[in-house]
């Protein structure tokens, strides 16, 4: 009975039998650590191909292959990083390629699935940001799901002083510290539920921040900056660290992320503030333009405009014209002026004659 493994939590009054192995078929045997990784698999891409195509407007074509490619470079970079830090372990290179015994590194697959997004999005030219921060809150759903998979196979758990008096310590018929055999230890710290609960709370938060996101990057940098954060002080705990120079190495790589996360928030959001204020600002210069174009639309066309001459000059050789026409105005007025007061005298004759002959007429009619 190699494959049931004995799980409790004695403080909670829980008590467990897991069976590794879901089903057989014929020779081949089905575990659940498998299956649950699938569903993880499958949760995160129902919620990447939801996000890209809906939010972020990404061809659903482009959300297949992304994960078709990335799942599957993820997962070699998972052995791989795990072979390379357990070179000793393996004595042939079939023992190295087969996975069905176990032996992955998240951050393997991480590394190696983000290496694939970004040569995928390059060459197809698609906003890089944009697929990542679709992705990502994915990828941490499938860890939440994922870990649950450790929890069957009684794995993933930690280490430290005064652990035996944890409410939630979780009690293991057979505990291992750095694959050394410890008799004297019956309890330990479920570090794979830390870590699902840590995923879990970053979800939540990470998936109320998208509904207010504010540049490209924003989700991704959040993601890498917190599951960084989270995972590098889990490893501290750990048993099963995968170690360089003595050196854990997932916590190494977790608190860079948290930095690098962090560096590439703050980098991206004063980027998209200075391009925002470079935008309002052209907006505004644009706006003004618009507005006094229309304004010169509503007066006269100046003449000088359709024949290209210099209004200046035009308004310096009008007070000469003036005058010149004042006193050409003057002359004929004078020229004029003696004829027209001739007129004016025998009119002036033509109406007194008019008005003696008018009384002349009166009286003899009064004198009959």
């Amino acid at each position: 009975m190699a494959n049931i493994n004995h799980v409790t939590f004695p403080g909670l009054g829980l008590d467990f039998q897991l069976n590794e192995i879901a089903f057989s078929i014929g020779d081949l045997k089905v575990r659940w650590y498998g299956i649950i990784l699938c569903i993880g698999i499958i949760a995160g891409f129902i919620y990447f191909l939801n996000r890209a195509s809906k939010t972020e407007g990404i061809d659903p074509d482009h959300v297949y292959n992304i994960t078709l490619i990335t799942v599957i470079i993820a997962i070699i970079g998972a052995r791989f990083v795990f072979v390379v830090t357990n070179l000793d372990k393996y004595n042939s290179f079939w023992e190295m390629i087969n996975i069905t015994n176990g032996g992955i590194a998240i951050y393997g697959a991480i590394i190696f699935g983000l290496i694939s997004m970004l040569i995928y999005c390059r060459v197809k030219k698609l906003n890089t940001y944009a697929v990542l921060d679709s992705a990502a809150p994915g990828v941490m759903l499938g860890q939440i799901i994922g870990r649950w998979g450790n929890f069957v196979n009684a794995e993933a758990y930690g280490y430290s002083e005064g652990v035996e008096k944890l409410p939630w310590r979780m009690g293991l018929d057979e505990v291992f510290i750095d694959d050394v055999y410890r008799s004297d230890i019956q309890f330990v710290h479920p570090t794979f539920l830390y870590e699902s609960l840590w995923n879990l709370i970053g979800f939540i938060i990470i998936s109320f921040i998208y509904r207010k996101k504010k540049f490209d990057g924003q989700i991704f940098c959040s993601y890498i900056a917190w599951y960084g954060l989270g995972r590098g002080f889990i490893e501290l705990l750990r048993t099963d660290s995968l170690r360089v120079a003595g050196l854990k190495l997932n916590s190494i790589i977790g608190f860079a992320s948290f930095v690098v996360g962090l560096i590439l928030f703050i980098i991206l959001a004063q980027k998209t503030k200075k391009e925002l204020a470079s935008a309002v600002s052209y907006e505004s210069k644009f706006s003004a333009l618009k507005v006094a174009s229309e304004g010169d639309a509503l007066k006269p066309i100046d003449d000088s405009v359709l024949t290209g001459s210099d209004p200046s000059a035009e308004e310096a050789e009008e007070p000469g014209e003036s005058e010149e026409e004042s006193e050409k105005t003057a002359e004929e007025d004078a020229a004029e002026t003696p004829e027209d007061a001739e007129n004016a005298d025998e009119a002036d004759f033509d109406a007194e004659t008019l008005a003696e002959q008018d009384s002349l007429d009166k009286d003899a009619e009064d004198k009959e």
